[in-house]
Protein backbone atom coordinates (compact mmCIF):
# COMPACT_ATOMS: atom_id res chain seq x y z
CA UNK A 1 0.00 0.00 0.00
CA UNK A 2 2.57 2.30 0.81
CA UNK A 3 3.88 2.02 -3.18
CA UNK A 4 0.64 3.52 -4.24
CA UNK A 5 1.16 6.52 -2.24
CA UNK A 6 2.78 9.42 -3.35
CA UNK A 7 5.83 10.91 -1.12
CA UNK A 8 4.26 13.88 -0.66
CA UNK A 9 1.17 11.84 0.91
CA UNK A 10 3.35 10.08 3.33
CA UNK A 11 5.02 12.71 4.19
CA UNK A 12 1.65 14.33 5.17
CA UNK A 13 0.40 11.46 7.14
CA UNK A 14 3.82 11.31 8.90
CA UNK A 15 3.30 15.44 9.63
CA UNK A 16 -0.83 14.64 10.86
CA UNK A 17 0.43 11.42 13.47
CA UNK A 18 3.50 13.95 14.95
CA UNK A 19 0.99 16.76 15.43
CA UNK A 20 -1.37 14.35 16.90
CA UNK A 21 1.31 13.03 18.95
CA UNK A 22 2.54 16.47 20.49
CA UNK A 23 -1.07 17.44 20.76
CA UNK A 24 -2.25 14.84 22.61
CA UNK A 25 0.40 14.96 25.54
CA UNK A 26 -0.76 18.55 25.99
CA UNK A 27 -4.36 18.35 26.30
CA UNK A 28 -3.65 15.88 28.86
CA UNK A 29 -1.39 17.99 30.79
CA UNK A 30 -4.12 20.69 30.53
CA UNK A 31 -6.71 18.08 32.04
CA UNK A 32 -8.79 19.13 29.16
CA UNK A 33 -8.30 15.31 28.30
CA UNK A 34 -7.97 12.59 30.97
CA UNK A 35 -4.85 11.35 30.98
CA UNK A 36 -4.76 7.11 31.16
CA UNK A 37 -1.94 4.85 30.34
CA UNK A 38 -3.70 3.55 26.76
CA UNK A 39 -4.04 7.44 25.63
CA UNK A 40 -0.31 7.93 26.79
CA UNK A 41 0.70 4.98 24.39
CA UNK A 42 -1.43 5.80 21.68
CA UNK A 43 0.24 9.43 21.41
CA UNK A 44 3.74 7.78 21.82
CA UNK A 45 2.75 5.32 18.98
CA UNK A 46 1.46 8.11 16.74
CA UNK A 47 4.56 10.37 17.08
CA UNK A 48 6.89 7.49 16.78
CA UNK A 49 5.21 6.13 13.67
CA UNK A 50 4.56 9.47 12.19
CA UNK A 51 8.55 9.92 12.38
CA UNK A 52 9.45 6.95 10.95
CA UNK A 53 6.40 7.42 7.92
CA UNK A 54 8.17 11.26 7.10
CA UNK A 55 11.73 10.25 7.20
CA UNK A 56 10.58 7.10 4.89
CA UNK A 57 8.46 9.65 2.54
CA UNK A 58 11.44 12.19 2.70
CA UNK A 59 13.53 9.12 1.33
CA UNK A 60 11.36 8.00 -1.18
CA UNK A 61 10.78 12.01 -2.61
CA UNK A 62 14.59 12.36 -2.75
CA UNK A 63 15.06 8.83 -4.54
CA UNK A 64 12.14 9.76 -7.17
CA UNK A 65 14.09 13.39 -7.79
Amino acid sequence: MINKLSPRMIILIGFFLVLSGAVLPMLMVLEIVKATFLLSFISFGASVSGLFLGLVGVALYVKSR
